[in-house]
């Protein structure tokens, strides 16, 4: 296939805290997540989508939260794994679209700042990479501010 897409998704709870880390991006926040990871549920999201594309399961699979190696680990880890993997493939990525589902922060405030961070990571433009924000209007467990949800979509070609 010389076109591929992949779609991630995931959630983490929230906790008192003084910041959140969303895209790689430290955010003044007074709640944080909780995982095994740093739990940036943005960066999770791109990297099964990447992992998706690529018909290589899911992060789990790669970094099993039961090993304490990935205790506390920087997600960007993971990311660089997915796109290790999609290079020796010889895909690139077209496109990456985020959606962050949350109550706070505002995602339009830090928007510019974490598509800045995700083209750094994947290397590629700013202009490849979409980083949205929308509310639950309050509903549901991201409406309480009990956690964030994210998804990711990526659209990866092969090099010619």
């Amino acid at each position: 296939m010389k076109v591929r897409v992949g779609n991630g998704f995931d959630v983490h709870k929230l906790q008192n805290g003084n910041n959140i880390t969303l895209c790689g991006v430290k955010i003044p926040n007074k709640k944080e997540l909780v995982g095994h990871s740093d739990a940036d549920v943005a960066l999770h999201a791109l990297t099964d989508s990447i992992f998706g594309a690529l018909s290589e399961g899911d992060i789990g699979i790669h970094f099993p939260p039961t090993d304490n190696k990935w205790k506390g680990a920087n997600s960007e880890i993971f990311l660089k794994k997915a796109l290790s993997l999609m290079a020796e493939r010889q895909y690139s990525i077209q496109n990456i679209d985020i959606t962050l589902i949350c109550e706070a922060p505002r995602i339009k405030d830090h928007a510019l700042l974490m598509k800045t961070n995700i083209a750094r990571i994947c290397d590629i433009e700013i202009t490849q990479v979409s980083i949205k924000g929308t509310t639950s209007e309050q509903l549901g467990f991201t409406g309480r501010e009990e956690g964030i949800a994210a998804l990711a979509a990526v659209l990866i070609a092969k090099d010619e």
